[in-house]
């Protein structure tokens, strides 16, 4: 299993966990001082109150819960977010309101999840053609409904 530092901002902050053995997202908690409302299509930056150090070969992805995104329409605004390896600032999670009602943002609610992912770095190499594949350059919708 694969370590990353995790700092709290304050101490009564919960640290990110996996629910259960089989999540592959550990849940991200709100931290707030008082209850946050957004309205439907209202979007916030959302603090969490922990900053975290990884790798340079990992990624920090910010996924929707999906139970907020189906019973409120609750999702985070640029899916997934992504938390680099030399961001050492609080990590915030900017949700947006897509449901038809308020939605009440509380302190150590759970409002998403980060997943840790590699990443590999590539070298681009400029060329005058690209191989050609059966697809080409058939784009949304070219391969079926």
């Amino acid at each position: 299993m694969s370590e990353i530092l995790i700092k709290k901002i304050f101490k009564d902050v919960n640290l990110p966990k996996y629910e259960t053995g089989g999540s592959s997202g550990l849940d991200l908690e709100a931290y707030v001082n008082a209850d946050i409302i957004l309205v439907p299509g209202e979007r916030k930056l959302i603090p969490t109150g922990i900053n975290v150090a990884i790798p340079d070969t990992m990624e920090i992805q910010i996924r929707p819960r999906s139970g907020l995104a189906f019973k409120n329409g609750i999702s985070v605004v640029n899916t997934p977010g992504t938390i680099d390896s030399d961001y050492r600032g609080e990590i915030k999670v900017l949700l947006i309101n897509h449901g038809k009602e308020n939605f009440i943002i509380k302190k150590f609610q759970r409002i998403a999840q980060m997943v840790v992912s590699p990443i590999i770095k590539v070298k681009l190499k400029v060329v005058e053609e690209l191989p050609e594949t059966i697809r080409g350059e058939g784009g949304f919708g070219s391969t079926g409904q």
